[in-house]
């Protein structure tokens, strides 16, 4: 598995030392560079009142002003304060004290920050996710059962050796008559007698090797080459040298007969090696899915933050703005409350954003596993990517044939529907009797000599021997292998109807997805369209209050719209990103879309 971009992963190790304060303007000014690339929304908003208005939504009012590096200040404030001290003087307002001091945004610490973008997090993931590594192992153990299975016809080499030493004392033996090997001789004719055999000492060598060779046809061959020693030394001494050259098949004929029925086993596995083998092709595109997600929800949560942060700001002016014009007389007193009110409620949203976006940005590194950044480091996840916002317009009955004919879910069916046909058909032969074959050939030779001599006889094949036999067996009932081949049938028309059910399911995620897209891309224009009414109205609102014709809650209130419309737009925008890989994945082309190749081990990956 690589990535065809090549990204090299050492180099995000070291990432640059920025704080908070610093990464949220870079942030900042990429999603403004992302907005201008949108077309106009309206062209009718781009001049209103003779008034050149921006095409987007960070457009600020006349009292606000940008995100700096360095916590802000505003006019009347003795001095900055932290986040912990932000609430005290809005305790103080209420408590009527005197002037209280003004409430900024908490200055965080400098962190080290990291700016990634999407190939750089496809390429950690490939890298470093645990779930990929742990689904990366079953490949390697399918393979081993398939190495089990083809070594059952691996062949077999024997040998034995035994010695074995006996004195026996004097026994009776049966009572015999004697007949002449030549009719005419009277010796011995017709006398019955009784023998008895001598007390003797023998010893004997015994030894056998040879091979045993399983077919793919069921039947197995033996070949072996039997010797063997007697000496006698008491009674009648005498020393006999035996050997053979001894050949034998065993064939079924029914039950496990015939290539197909023995080589089942191996093509099982083989479909599930493959299967496997499309299982972690698919956790490669679930983990890919996942990193993609998880990369635009960080988007998005950063794109919140920034809206809460500008609103604070936005908020923190106005307070500003009302003291100085209280202190000069144009505006009551009770207008003060009202603004810092309006800060404090946009501070809490500040302070949510910021636990929002350490959240999602743990659940990225857990994704991405780098060494480099554990789950509560301080390393802060700044995306570089700019979404895509291009309107696209698909074939939606090509997607879905295409998608048909390339879902790894379906492949996976379909493999395990050809195990299932390979199962039906070796259980259909287990139901039937077994009816085996047997022939045996040997070719003797024996010496009183050596081992020599006897085995130069056996190799003249003047002696030998040699059988036929079958042999049958079969159950009564055979109502155990009848049940077995009757689930196994059962089994695959219930994956049939899986497999129907599948592709219904693959369907309709294709047109769900394709209907996501296209409301997404609507969201954003409306979104987009919302944004600029609503600062158009916080504008008007703000001048008005400034000729008293207006509260400060009334231009708070068009402020939150306006905040509200802005993270609408940011949704919006990370929602189309996130249904563009919904609908890749879908497709079954989710690899494509991230540009990743996959090398399969009979490519020697």
């Amino acid at each position: 598995m690589h990535n065809e971009e090549r990204l090299p992963v050492e180099k995000l190790s070291k990432p640059p030392r920025l704080s908070v304060e610093q990464a949220l303007p870079k942030f900042r000014e990429r999603r403004l560079q992302t907005m201008r690339s949108l077309t106009p929304a309206k062209a009718a908003l781009n001049k209103i009142e003779g008034a050149s208005v921006p095409p987007v939504s960070m457009a600020q009012p006349e009292a606000s002003k940008q995100l700096s590096p360095e916590p802000m200040r505003t006019q009347g404030m003795k001095r900055t304060l932290q986040l912990d001290q932000a609430l005290p003087p809005i305790k103080s307002i209420q408590n009527k004290a005197e002037e209280p001091d003004g409430l900024v945004a908490p200055k965080a610490q400098p962190e080290a920050s990291k700016q990634l973008s999407i190939a750089e997090a496809r390429s950690l993931a490939l890298e470093n996710n645990l779930d990929l590594k742990i689904a990366m192992v079953d490949p390697k153990i399918a393979s081993t059962v398939v190495s089990q299975e083809e070594a059952k016809f691996d062949d077999l080499i024997f040998a034995r050796a035994k010695f074995g030493n006996k004195n026996t004392p004097a026994q009776n033996l049966d009572v015999v008559t004697f007949t002449p090997s030549e009719a005419s001789s009277p010796v011995l004719k017709g006398q019955v007698d009784k023998l008895t055999a001598v007390p003797q000492r023998t010893e004997i060598l015994e030894m056998d090797a040879g091979m045993v060779i399983p077919l793919r046809t069921g039947a197995k061959v033996t070949l072996s080459m039997p010797f063997d020693e007697k000496k006698q030394f008491e009674g009648v001494a005498s020393n006999q040298y035996q050997n053979a050259l001894r050949f034998s098949i065993s064939q079924p004929l029914l039950r496990d007969g015939g290539i197909d029925t023995n080589v089942a086993g191996i093509r099982i596995a083989r479909y599930e090696q493959q299967s496997v083998d499309v299982k972690t092709r698919l956790q490669s595109i679930r983990v890919l899915s996942a990193i993609e997600r998880g990369y635009w929800g960080l988007y998005i949560v950063w794109g919140e933050l920034d809206v809460r942060r500008q609103q604070y700001e936005n908020a923190a002016a106005n307070l500003a703005m009302v003291r100085k014009r209280v202190t000069e007389g144009l505006t009551a007193a009770v207008e003060i409350n009202r603004a810092e009110i309006g800060v404090a409620e946009r501070l809490e949203a500040l302070i949510i954003a910021e636990t929002t976006l350490k959240i999602r940005q743990r659940q990225l590194k857990l994704l991405l596993n780098d060494p480099g950044m554990d789950l509560d480091s301080p390393t802060i996840l700044i995306p570089e990517t700019s979404p895509t916002l291009l309107e696209f317009k698909f074939d939606r009955k090509q997607l879905v044939q295409r998608a048909l004919e390339g879902r790894l879910e379906l492949l996976e069916l379909e493999l395990k529907l050809a195990a299932d046909l390979t199962k039906i058909d070796y259980l259909r032969n287990q139901t039937l009797p077994m009816f085996m074959l047997d022939y045996n050939y040997g070719s003797l030779g024996r010496d009183t000599s050596s081992f020599g001599g006897a085995f130069d006889q056996s190799i003249s094949s003047n002696y030998s021997d040699w059988s036929v036999g079958v042999r049958m067996e079969m159950p009564l009932s055979n109502e155990l292998r009848r049940a077995q081949l009757n689930r196994a049938v059962e089994e695959r028309l219930q994956r049939l109807t899986t497999q129907q059910l599948r592709e219904l399911s693959v369907r309709r995620e294709i047109y769900d997805a394709l209907d996501q897209v296209d409301q997404n891309w609507q969201r954003i224009l409306a979104a987009r369209q919302n944004v600029l009414l609503a600062g158009l109205n916080y504008d008007a609102e703000l001048k008005q209050f400034r000729e008293g014709l207006r509260t400060m809650t009334e231009v708070l209130e068009t402020l939150t719209r306006l905040g509200e419309a802005q993270l609408r737009e940011v949704r919006a925008i990370g929602d189309y990103q996130v249904s563009l890989i919904d609908l890749a994945f879908a497709t079954g082309t989710l690899l494509g879309h991230s540009r990743v190749g996959w090398d399969t081990p009979e490519n020697g990956s």
